[in-house]
């Protein structure tokens, strides 16, 4: 039987209409600004999030990071949510490349950060103390199980941010898949950020890529500041291509992958010594608890049998559904995962 490859949406691979545009791309010097298809990229991610400009990236993380560089300077401080891939999964690159201070503020169950705290925790106008330069939040929330925030959550941040003085930044690795799931266009969603990134390499199916969009003084100083970490491409239209295929046919395919982490979350929720609230699912990404074993041994006995899950913090697992996972790929992953729970109790008998 094939694996059944859950670990996360960053295992897909490209369509064969993406492989055929890949291929026929039309490139140029990308530095020079003459890749016609890094254009038509670009603006194609600007207009859906609503900005007036956009940068092509390598990946979500160089996105995150050169939008910090360019809203913080040095001794600065960012504030985020404690459970933020900007804080956990970005190896600090914002603190060892922008000396810039990352605070925390506690997330909720979806990812929200509360709006009385965050004003709290925005910094007075003290030489004594840091400057609080940008305020980010995720959407969807990677660890919180692809939670989504909505317009109105979003709106209330960042007016706070922006009273005080600091950049709102969306760490939008997935907002497509809130959009999506929200029956929203992004751009509302994106509106009140001053920046927000996007990854094409996740649910969109890309091989490679992200993109950051703003307003075109803001994106001037993105640019430069990719250029600054190594980040300018060349004959990138090649990879670009495909995300112009990404952003006209496979938006709207997100709903496939919401409604089989549905199926596999029910599925999950009644078996013994897991934990898990189906209905907390909006998105892409299940993850619960194993109450039975740790959860490292209960990963490499699925592997064993075939489905790949990823380990997100102690005592949980993670599976992410994507684009190559059917629905029938969902039935037999939860009759595996059945098998192990089972072995588990009843001593493989």
């Amino acid at each position: 039987m094939p694996t059944i490859d859950l670990r996360s949406d960053t295992v897909t691979k490209p369509t064969p209409e993406m492989r055929r545009a890949m291929y026929e791309a039309e490139v140029g010097d990308d530095v020079f600004g003459e890749d016609p298809t890094v254009n038509r990229l670009e603006a194609m991610a600007a207009q859906r999030m609503g900005k007036e400009a956009a940068v092509f990236v390598a990946s979500g993380t160089m996105g995150n990071l050169v939008s910090g560089l360019t809203h913080c300077q040095r001794g600065d401080e960012a504030l985020l949510g404690h459970k933020a891939h900007m804080l956990m999964y970005e190896s600090a690159s914002l603190a060892a490349f922008g000396g810039v201070q990352m605070r925390t503020v506690p997330n909720d169950e979806r990812g929200m950060l509360d709006p009385d705290q965050v004003e709290a925790a925005m910094r007075p106008r003290d030489p004594h103390q840091p400057r609080t330069a940008m305020v980010a939040v995720e959407n969807t929330h990677n660890r919180c199980s692809g939670s989504v925030l909505g317009s109105e959550d979003i709106g209330t941040l960042a007016e706070i941010a922006h009273r005080a003085g600091a950049a709102f930044h969306i760490d939008g690795a997935r907002i497509f898949n809130a959009a999506v799931a929200l029956g929203v266009a992004p751009l509302e969603l994106a509106r009140p950020a001053d920046t927000v990134t996007f990854c094409l390499s996740k649910g969109l199916s890309c091989p490679v890529g992200s993109l950051v969009c703003g307003s075109e003084e803001v994106i001037a100083q993105v640019r430069r500041n990719r250029r600054m970490v190594g980040g300018s491409m060349r004959q990138a239209g090649v990879i670009a291509a495909a995300g112009i295929v990404a952003l006209d046919t496979m938006v709207d395919r997100l709903a496939e992958d919401h409604g089989n982490a549905k199926r596999l979350a029910l599925g999950l929720g009644g078996m013994p010594g897991i934990v898990l609230d189906p209905s907390r699912i909006q998105t892409n990404i299940v993850i619960f608890e194993v109450k039975d074993r740790p959860a490292e041994a209960f990963i490499e006995a699925l592997k064993g049998r075939g489905v790949l899950a990823s380990f997100p913090e102690r005592g949980k697992v993670r599976m992410v559904t994507h684009y190559g996972i059917t629905a029938e790929d969902i039935d037999g992953a939860l009759d595996l995962v059945e098998w192990v729970t089972r072995e588990r109790a009843y001593g493989g008998r």
